[in-house]
Formats: C-alpha cells, structure tokens, sequence
C-alpha cells in the first residue's frame, strides 16, 4: 500500500485542529462568572450548584423560579432583581433553616460554607409555598383549642387551667 502524503498531512492538521478546539473549550463555562446579589448564598457557588439549591427550593414550595424572581422590562426572569418579597422571605427562611440545624442537629458546612442539616425547606412546605394555610387539613377541633392547640391564645387562660398559687380553677 502505497503511502499517501495528502491523506496523511489532512488526518494531522484535522488532529491538531480538533486538539486546539478541545483544549480552548473551558469545561465549567461559568467558572468566572460572577452571580450577581448573592446574600445568603457562597459568593463563589458554582453555576451547577447554583441552579441545585434552586431547584431543591422550588420542589419543596411547589413553585417555579417567578415565585421569588421578577421579570425585568425585557420580559426575562432577572435573578438579581429584589422586586419580589417572596425572595427576602425566601433568604430568611434559609437563615433560619442554618441556625436551627446549627443549634439542635449539629449542621455541618460543606465545602462552600454552606450549612448541611437535618432541616431542610421541605421538612414543613411539602410541596406548599404556605404551609400556615390550614384549609384542607381535617383536625378534629379538639386538636385546634386547648393549651398547646394550634388556635390557643397563649395571653387567655384555658377554662380547665389551674392559676399559679390557686387550687381551683
């Protein structure tokens, strides 16, 4: 078989061609990008996780990114806008979330700093953004009244309580 210099010298520059393409793609092509108005999270988060931390947000509320993030004037979701106050509230409850599982479930930090624990969105939401909202819930009404019932006013005395310093009620 006779040896071809045109085929050969093709295969070498199609190699170096494809090798200087490969080598010129950046495999995180956000690796520099800087997220803008980060408050709660890493400041260098990477894009991946990132997007995780939301999406784990949203399952848990049972919504989807414009539950917290506003759309700018050209119609497009602007992740750095404040405009909704679904997103402060959002940044509290992660607060709250890291100071409990510091407090009572000895949160680790992971390598970004952020606080792994026991608590997490999902833990009270379930798939509601408001999971104060009783409608549908069927609790027998004795559960509902009473010293330590969701609807117990704490500042009035239950008719079966016992005052302090007093044997009758």
């Amino acid at each position: 078989m006779p040896f071809n210099k045109k085929i050969t010298t093709i295969i070498c520059l199609l190699a170096v061609v494809l090798f200087s393409a490969l080598t010129a793609m950046d495999p995180d092509h956000d690796h520099d990008h800087k997220f803008k108005n980060l408050k709660v999270l890493p400041k260098n988060i990477p894009h991946e996780e990132l997007h995780k931390v939301m999406d784990d947000w949203a399952t848990a509320l049972g919504v989807h990114c414009g539950f917290c993030h506003a759309k700018g004037d050209d119609g497009k979701t602007d992740f750095a806008s404040d405009a909704k106050p679904e997103k402060a509230m959002a940044r509290k409850m992660f607060a709250m979330t890291a100071k409990i599982n510091n407090k009572y479930f000895e949160g680790k930090k992971d390598s970004l700093g952020m606080v792994a624990g026991s608590v997490k969105c999902f833990t009270c939401h379930r798939g509601d953004p408001h999971p104060d909202d009783l409608k549908g819930m069927d609790m027998p009404q004795h559960d509902m009244h009473g010293p330590g019932g969701m609807m117990h006013n704490p500042g009035e005395m239950h008719k079966d309580s016992v005052a302090p310093g007093s044997s009758k009620p």
